[in-house]
């Protein structure tokens, strides 16, 4: 048991106490208060929830509760400005996201931060690596001491969770060496060409005891990062990653051990039949910390779609036990999204989490969907429009579609669809069958 006073959420868990927070998460999630406060305990759920953040309304994340997703935004050195980035948080918040992540890496990084975690009142997290090198010339000359100042000044602005990549050790960069598409991860390659220049071991390993002493004081989230996830199914689940995975494990238990909430991020392309035993291996090796995984992405030939090939993933990495999908856009491999892509990214995940909420029998998971079925057998479409996940795309299709048969003949009541038509409509043939309607006869 931590000496340290019970200011983390983990160790006010530990000590029997139900914080506000952990109320709140358990009425978000129709869950008794004090089952949060257990799981939390255990390290097996997270609430990302800087005291800072000030308009932040906590969420937890974790395998007991409803999948989460996460919306990456962010500029990059070459394009997007502080409005587009607002733009895409908003576009993310409407569309559902549960957290954002800044990634910004161009200029100005801490201004939209600080925008960014001002208007968003879901959990902000980053990749604090990212701003250690705007901050230099060169990658070498990154340090540890400069690495901690980015984090602390990070935590002190109010941000949540952090992703850190501090598993990739020198010893595994050799099993990196030899796959197809090497190491992906910016935040691994980094740490990777550091070490590799001065021939010492990462910095954000050496000195964890003091990351962690920032993250209890400001009760910040780690994320601690997959420098070695795979970027090709041909380097999936190979040695370079479940070796990094190993030392995520010991990580983990370094959290625990300091009072600091810890999730665990996962693999980036995973062939469909490889995601069950990967999500088994990380509730093992890291003794059930929550898993937040990138995709997985499960063929990688089909750029402009990622949003889809990475969907079926996520779905699938829910189902076995992810805890949270951080989103791919269309954009994904190809350059920076932008809001329509934020967008499309949002839905598609929002559709794998409540699709894996639905097959694990999460509290309420099931209720929208038997809601807008119960609309569409009596062609109620307002109704239809405000449950669906993306209302604005439903309606756009209906009025499109009714548009079109305009053209060729005169639009009936809305009691069918133009895919089948009056007279084929299944739904109202049916009706006819039970004495409703007219059975699908012609209006006169």
């Amino acid at each position: 048991m931590s000496t340290h006073p019970p200011t983390t959420q983990l160790l006010q868990a530990r000590a029997g106490t139900v914080t506000s927070a952990m109320r709140e998460v358990a009425a978000k999630e129709h869950l008794d208060a004090e089952l949060i406060r257990a799981e939390m305990a255990a390290g097996h759920m997270v609430i990302p929830a800087n005291p800072r953040h000030r308009n932040l309304s906590p969420m937890g994340i974790g395998i007991a509760l409803r999948t989460k997703i996460n919306a990456n935004i962010g500029n990059s050195a070459l394009a997007s400005n502080l409005c587009h980035e607002l733009e895409k948080l908003g576009v993310a918040l409407r569309h559902g996201a549960d957290t954002v992540m800044d990634l910004s890496t161009g200029l100005r990084v801490a201004e939209i931060r600080r925008a960014i975690i001002e208007a968003s009142p879901v959990p902000v997290g980053t990749v604090p690596i990212y701003e250690a090198v705007c901050r230099v010339e060169r990658i070498e000359e990154l340090s540890g001491e400069l690495l901690l100042d980015v984090i602390r000044e990070q935590a002190e602005q109010g941000v949540d969770y952090m992703t850190v990549h501090a598993g990739l050790l020198r010893e595994h960069l050799p099993a990196a060496c030899r796959r197809v598409l090497g190491i992906v991860s910016r935040g691994g390659a980094i740490l990777a060409q550091w070490m590799q220049a001065h021939g010492r071991e990462n910095p954000l390993h050496a000195r964890f005891d003091d990351l962690l002493a920032i993250c209890r004081q400001h009760d910040v989230t780690l994320s601690l990062g997959d420098g070695l996830r795979p970027g090709c199914l041909a380097d999936a689940s190979d040695a370079a990653q479940f070796a990094e995975l190993e030392t995520l494990g010991e990580l983990v238990r370094r959290c625990r051990a300091a009072g600091v909430q810890a999730m665990v991020e996962g693999p980036g392309h995973i062939p469909l039949d490889e995601i069950a035993m990967n999500m088994e291996r990380e509730a093992h090796v890291c003794d059930g910390a929550p898993f937040y995984i990138l995709g997985p992405v499960v063929t990688d030939c089909a750029p402009g779609y990622d949003h889809l090939t990475s969907a079926i993933g996520a779905a699938l990495g829910a189902f076995h036990g992810a805890a949270m999908l951080c989103y791919v856009t269309p954009k994904e491999h190809l350059g920076l999204p932008n809001a329509r892509d934020v967008r499309d990214g949002v839905i598609a995940y929002k559709i794998a989490a409540h699709a894996a909420d639905i097959a694990r029998r999460r509290p309420g998971a099931r209720d929208r969907d038997d809601a807008i079925s119960r609309a569409r057998a009596e062609f109620d479409w307002e109704r239809q429009f405000a449950l669906a996940l993306d209302p604005e795309r439903a309606r756009e299709l209906r009025e499109e579609a009714m548009r079109e048969a305009a053209a060729d003949a005169p639009p009936r009541a809305g009691d069918h669809c133009t895919m089948c038509g009056p007279k084929f409509c299944s739904m109202r043939l049916f009706r006819g069958l039970k004495g409703e309607g007219d059975g699908g006869h012609a209006a006169p």
